[in-house]
């Protein structure tokens, strides 16, 4: 059985357009399917599966209901000093990192990455012991089949880490202290052995069961870049082409993944050896469509659009994806900038139901 998926993240130019879709909104899943989704989670998502296959969306395993939300846009948790708001049925992460730890910039010039890589009661995202390659590959090998020796030819089998490197500085530090810090030499240290607990992930991966690695860095907000390219070329880029180059050596393709507008980061990113980006849709994927016809692409949705709620302009948004998934052989159908819990569940339906029409390659 042919795997869309697959074939769009190696540019096969399958001839459905795939969709990958950041999907945050339960209203719409009842909406959909008349199944209310907190009291029959598991039947709302079957349902869902039938009427919305190409949104390959995980099923629970049991149909127990789920308290509803508590919060809303602009609510907060109970605790002062875990500013979260709604995210689809629950509540969004704090990005209020590392406040409390660190408060004056030689508190992070003191801090050692390695000292501290048993990460497992960390608030970083990926939270887990990096103190040895063999401790990160215990965490994620039994997420395939034991008897896997290789990934199945054909199958977008993947594993995703959300600090390829910028991620790091960013959650340990938090965004003030980070950018007050980074340009300084002592900071150089600390990058470095944020890059060797990396070394270890990468490794891991490698010998992991897959066919690609999703590898999340939010290198650029929705105006651009946040460090400067001479910073990224020293820091980051440079890692990339190390970490990925394992991955390759083993058979494994990688995806890269940012929040923002990604022009001008786009080609440093292919170049270090990715197979295509998914980002938002402040970059301009028609250009990038044209310079790379035979790569993954997809974020050119826009949520600004189905929250307008008009049927034909979001249909003109479609039309406008499907012209450069036409370009593209990898491109995917995509709202870039998620399909969050208070996005009008028909603008979702028009969504859905026009692309399943129009998203063909001819």
């Amino acid at each position: 059985m042919t795997d869309l998926r697959y074939e769009s993240f190696m540019g096969l130019r399958p001839r459905r357009i795939a969709h990958w879709e950041h999907w945050s909104c339960p209203d719409a899943e009842t909406y959909l399917t008349g199944i209310d989704y907190y009291e029959h989670p598991r039947l709302c998502r079957q349902r869902l599966a039938e009427l919305y296959p190409q949104l390959d969306l995980p099923i629970p395993e049991d149909d127990a209901p789920i308290p509803r939300p508590t919060l809303d846009l602009v609510g907060t948790s109970s605790s002062a000093e875990r500013q979260t708001v709604r995210w689809g049925d629950g509540e969004s992460w704090t990005f209020e990192h590392g406040q409390s730890r660190f408060l004056e910039p030689e508190d992070v010039y003191g801090y050692s990455p390695l000292e501290h890589a048993d990460l497992r009661q960390g608030e970083v995202v990926e939270n887990l012991d990096f103190t040895s390659e063999e401790a990160i590959y215990r965490h994620y090998r039994p997420r395939y089949p034991l008897e896997w020796q290789r990934a199945p030819a054909g199958k977008a089998v993947t594993v995703s880490f959300y600090n390829t490197t910028f991620m790091w500085p960013l959650l340990t530090f938090g965004w003030e202290m980070f950018l007050r810090c980074c340009l300084d030499p002592r900071f150089e240290r600390i990058m470095d052995e944020f890059a060797e607990i990396n070394r270890r992930v990468f490794r891991a991966f490698s010998r992991l069961p897959i066919n690609f690695c999703v590898c999340h860095d939010d290198i650029v907000c929705t105006r651009g870049p946040v460090c400067s390219p001479r910073w990224m070329h020293k820091y980051v880029f440079p890692r990339y082409e190390e970490y990925w180059a394992l991955l390759k050596q083993a058979g494994i393709e990688v995806l890269f993944m940012s929040d923002g507008n990604m022009d001008a980061y786009a080609d440093d990113v292919m170049a270090c050896g990715a197979r295509g980006i998914i980002s938002e849709p402040y970059t301009d994927w028609k250009a990038l469509a044209k310079r790379y016809p035979s790569a993954f692409l997809a974020g050119e949705g826009d949520n600004r659009v189905l929250m307008g709620n008009r049927p034909d302009d979001i249909k003109a948004m479609v039309d406008s994806m499907v012209e450069t998934g036409r370009i593209c052989g990898g491109y995917m159908m995509c709202i870039g900038n998620h399909i969050p819990w208070n996005t009008p569940p028909g603008a979702i339906k028009v969504y859905l139901d026009y692309a399943a029409e129009a998203a063909y390659r001819t």
